[in-house]
């Protein structure tokens, strides 16, 4: 009897692919992924065994038509902890992995009925007895190479250790999981599509990328230009950190701050370090991971021109979705293609992410999340703006930012204008060590490059602040929430320039929003713009007057980022003036708390509020109180705590997978995506949504259209009729589409005045 892996409808069977084949071929592939951190003996295993299941009559039975499951992967689970000479926590990794291929990581233990992944201890607790019998024609086929492989591993584990206690070991395995389930489930996926474009005759997937060094020549070429080679102004400050942080390429992999004030050219400046430091040490690719998908587009834009990348060329690889693909794959498994292509396994050599996208798949369970995640190994990561990182999962997150470092190669840049007091000199418990900073003499630069004053100006309504804006020719206005925004541009909104910008206008309209203001401003016409605080981060509008809602100095500092940007008026004229809003625009305690700890920063260092020492006593400040309670509330979830080790037993290592990524949520609201048909693109993409097979690229150009509504107003639009799900019996509710006529304003976006409102952190998501 033959053993097949895949069947081919229309198909003879001897066309059909050998289950030997496959399992040798992901074997490889998955080895060759993980050779970029010395685990490839460990995912050829894990590529090796992951189908032994298919070794069953029945399992053939199903690819030639039979209805009748078939369990194929618990088998392999149970075969690799059978195998004495691999250090007995590796077998718990590659059986979490062999056993979740398909079903997503699962917990060690039963924890609750809630569980969508069944425990691994109940997956294995039949034994094989609960399985169909296995021939015994795969150890002819299999076992041989298994056997060397598994010398070649003897009671080996491939990590160096930063800590020695059982708890730190615990999380930096529970890391390295899901880095070989990374390596599988990627070559379990591309050798099965490989073989189903062979048979179908569709080309193979192109994976040729312009080389590091490539794009390094092109970057020096865009950068040879006089506008970067001026010594005019704020230009010979900017050529001077560009050119200092270059020569710090040399340095060798691991921890990197880039300290530069707003203004300093951060975005092409962290490029440059990127790539000659990626050329230098032999570095696969570039990940600029941004907290906020409305300059998602503006960022990757800058590097496309810098780099000669046209839109469409997927050298430069934008992941922000906007659906929850994963949800749909395992709620709806008939779909035909599951979204594949929103599986993005990031082959690219340059990645645009969001800062969910890429923290939340590093904690994720599922295989389209985490199919990534090995080619984040032998990276540069730029964490731009890395101050934004949610407190209540800042432990965690320093922990993975870490390990990354530690032992997968990655050199992670934090790069932002109000570095967090994340060292463990600055009295982070376990915080980062062996830090390098890039930028030349850091607090000489935030002298050089102060351009505003900052001024606490007290209680203000909004009659009193709607008066005081139509005072100023061109302002800038930035409240904490949505509600607040939209009250204050109703007052203003018949004055000549008023205008408004939130989150409720898909990311098109935004762009066509900024991209008119921007030429107004330049043209030095009436401009009052009230914003959320989707534009501090690093939008690049430039006003002689900022007004900001109370909020932590962290964002002050980032609003005085888009007053008097390139420096060209006087610092005594250009003025942030920060306010308190009135009781009815209430902020979430989060935020009053950062509100409070500015004020009190703020007494102290009045006169230089946005100074290097002011902002280590304001994040210091917040993260002591943070932890001064009974429970930590850096990891206020105790993520860190759902990794247990007891290094005496064999069987110790108990990781609850699929709880950590249920508790790593980097946004605490239950929003749901809403495409607006604003232009003829929009309208066009949604027609051909009707009736596409494949919807993963689709679904990627529609990101563009989107609005992320909470569920209660959703349910208010629903009952309205103003929102209609587009194929619901393949997708359910995931593109729901808004009618024409269900309430969009060319000025506001998506009219829900009376739905709940979101605060400022529903800004940051995936």
């Amino acid at each position: 009897m033959k053993w097949y892996a895949h069947s081919a409808e229309h198909l003879p069977e001897e066309q059909w692919q050998p289950l030997r084949s496959h399992l040798e071929n992901v074997g490889r592939l998955a080895a060759d992924k993980a050779s970029h951190f010395n685990g490839q003996g460990l995912a050829q295993i894990a590529g090796l065994l992951h189908d032994l299941g298919k070794y069953t009559p029945q399992f053939q039975q199903r690819l030639r038509g039979s209805q009748v499951k078939v369990d194929h992967s618990t088998h392999g689970a149970l075969h690799v902890l059978e195998i004495e000479s691999l250090h007995p926590f590796m077998r718990w990794l590659l059986a979490h992995a062999i056993a979740g291929h398909h079903a997503g990581l699962a917990d060690r233990q039963v924890l609750s009925a809630c569980q969508k992944v069944s425990a691994l201890n109940t997956r294995l607790g039949g034994g094989k007895q609960a399985l169909p019998k296995l021939s015994g024609k795969w150890r002819d086929e299999l076992e041989g190479s298994l056997a060397n492989i598994c010398r070649e591993n003897e009671r080996s584990m491939p990590l160096k250790t930063a800590e020695k206690s059982a708890e730190a070991i615990a999380w930096q395995l529970s890391v390295l999981g899901r880095m070989l389930y990374s390596c599988l489930v990627d070559a379990d996926y591309l050798d099965t599509e490989a073989f189903y474009r062979l048979i179908e005759n569709r080309p193979t997937r192109d994976s040729n990328y312009p080389s590091i060094e490539e794009l390094k020549k092109r970057l020096d070429g865009y950068l040879s230009k006089p506008v970067f080679q001026s010594d005019v102004g704020i230009n010979k400050i900017r050529k001077h950190i560009l050119n200092t942080v270059r020569e710090r390429a040399v340095l060798s992999p691991g921890l990197f701050t880039l300290n530069v004030p707003t203004g300093g050219g951060k975005t092409l400046t962290s490029l440059a370090f990127a790539l000659d430091h990626a050329k230098k040490h032999q570095l696969r690719r570039v990940i600029l991971v941004i907290p906020f998908t409305s300059i998602v587009e503006q960022n990757a834009d800058v590097w496309r021109k810098a780099l000669s990348i046209g839109a469409e060329d997927p050298t430069l690889l934008e992941h922000h979705s906007g659906f929850n693909f994963d949800a749909i794959c395992h709620q709806h498994p008939s779909s035909k293609d599951k979204l594949r292509e929103a599986a993005e396994n990031w082959q690219s050599p340059i990645i645009v992410t969001t800062a969910v996208q890429f923290f939340e798949s590093l904690f994720a369970n599922r295989s389209s999340r985490c199919r990534k995640l090995h080619n984040i190994a032998e990276s540069v990561v730029i964490l731009d703006e890395a101050q934004t990182l949610p407190t209540q999962l800042l432990r965690p997150c320093v922990a993975m930012i870490k390990e990354l470092a530690l032992n997968y190669r990655t050199s992670m840049v934090m790069c932002t204008a109000t570095q967090p007091a994340l060292r463990l000199e600055d009295g982070f418990t376990n915080g980062l060590e062996q830090i390098q900073e890039l930028a030349p003499t850091p607090e000489l630069l935030h002298k050089q490059l102060e351009r505003v004053r900052v001024e606490h100006i007290g209680a203000l309504d909004d009659d009193s602040l709607a008066e005081e804006l139509l005072q100023h020719h061109q302002v800038l206005c930035i409240v904490n929430n949505r509600r607040h925004a939209r009250a204050l541009f109703e007052k203003i909104r018949i004055q000549t320039g008023a205008a408004h910008l939130t989150t409720l206008m898909c990311a098109q309209h935004r762009s066509e929003k900024l991209a008119e203001l921007r030429k107004m401003l330049i043209a030095g016409e009436p401009v009052r713009l009230v914003s959320t605080s989707l534009i501090e981060a690093g939008v690049d509008v430039d006003f002689p007057c900022v007004y900001r809602a109370e909020a932590g100095l962290d964002s002050i500092a980032q609003a005085a980022g888009r007053c008097n940007r390139e420096g060209e008026r006087a610092i005594e004229s250009s003025l942030v003036r920060v306010f308190q809003t009135e009781k009815q625009w209430s902020v979430p305690p989060e935020l009053k708390q950062y509100a409070d700890a500015f004020r009190r920063v703020y007494r102290k260092h009045r006169g230089a509020i946005l100074s290097l020492a002011a902002m280590q006593e304001y994040f210091q400040e917040v993260y002591w109180q943070k932890t001064a309670g009974i429970q930590d509330g850096l990891d206020a979830k105790a993520i860190l705590a759902c990794t247990q080790l007891d290094a005496r037993d064999p069987n110790g290592l108990d990781i609850s997978f699929e709880q950590i990524a249920n508790k790593f949520q980097m946004i605490e609201s239950n929003m749901l995506p809403v495409i607006v048909p604003y232009d003829e693109t929009a309208i066009e993409l949604l027609d051909q949504l009707e009736y596409a097979d494949r919807v993963g690229a689709l679904a990627s150009k529609l990101q563009r259209y989107l609005v992320q509504v909470p569920q209660q107003g959703l349910m208010a639009l629903e009952k309205l009729g103003a929102v209609q799900a587009i194929r619901p019996e393949k997708f359910g509710n995931q593109f729901l589409r808004l009618e024409i006529g269900g309430g969009y304003d060319q000025e506001c976006g998506l009219e829900c005045q009376d739905l709940a409102f979101i605060d400022v952190q529903s800004t940051i998501i995936s």
